[in-house]
């Protein structure tokens, strides 16, 4: 038994050495000098540089800086570009009632009717109220044209016979219309070759020894009308087309 607890305490005499040896170990280890730790000079500068009182100077790295986007200028600039200049239109009337300052009545527009009067045929019959011309036909018909007649003061009422007829006529405007013409601050030529600008237009039928005639117009919106200073004045085209069915000798009866 003895050699045994000799040999026990002898192991736990040995821990105890040991463990008192690690324990001044890690004492002696507390109290010694320790290495240098090194730090990359990047990232030590700016505190070393605090501890000298000085700012640190740290390295901006620089950055390119893009305008924002001018919207507002843009749309500015193309409206600009998409101008147009454009020039005041006073609105358009109504096409339903718009009437043209040259038309005429339809109703004045050549036509053939009935006709229930005495007269023969070839005979002219003009009715200054109603402003139509009568071309009396054979079988109860007539032609009948729109006509301009004499204005108050002018018209006048009577039987004639075609004296003469002209293709183009020249004007030859009497002296008392050309006086009262004057006084309106009006100047009229005293003779007028034959024209579209001859008042008298494209055809005349003269009637016997008087002024008066049956003639064209270069003023057509007027058929209709008491405009004239007593002579009947028809459409151009009328005119022209009665020029060709009656001739010299006609009766014309004016009412």
């Amino acid at each position: 038994m003895k050699p045994r607890h000799l040999l026990l305490i002898g192991s736990l005499a040995a821990i105890a050495v040991s463990i008192v040896s690690t324990g001044m170990a890690f004492a002696n280890d507390r109290y010694a000098t320790l290495p240098p730790v090194r730090v990359s000079p990047d990232l030590s500068a700016p505190w070393v540089a605090q501890l000298h009182g000085q700012p640190a100077r740290i390295k901006a790295v620089p950055q390119s800086l893009q305008p924002a986007p001018r919207v507002a200028a843009r749309q500015k600039q193309k409206a600009k570009s998409s101008y147009r200049q454009v020039s005041y239109q006073r609105p358009a009337a109504n096409p339903a009632t718009t009437v043209r300052k040259h038309q005429i009545d339809p109703a004045y527009l050549p036509q053939t009717v009935s006709y229930s009067g005495n007269e023969k045929p070839g005979t002219i019959v003009i009715d200054t109220g109603k402003r139509f011309l009568y071309l009396v036909q054979s079988g109860g018909k007539a032609m009948r044209y729109g006509v301009g007649v004499g204005k108050q003061g002018f018209s006048w009422k009577g039987s004639q016979r075609i004296s003469r007829k002209a293709e183009w006529p020249t004007w030859t405007p009497p002296k008392e219309m050309i006086a009262r013409e004057r006084k309106k601050g009006r100047i009229l030529p005293a003779r007028m070759e034959g024209g579209i600008n001859n008042p008298l237009g494209a055809r005349a039928l003269y009637l016997g020894s008087t002024l008066y005639r049956i003639h064209g117009t270069n003023q057509p919106w007027t058929i209709g009308k008491a405009m004239s200073s007593g002579c009947i004045r028809m459409r151009n085209e009328d005119v022209t087309d009665l020029y060709e069915r009656v001739p010299v000798g006609a009766k014309v009866v004016v009412r």
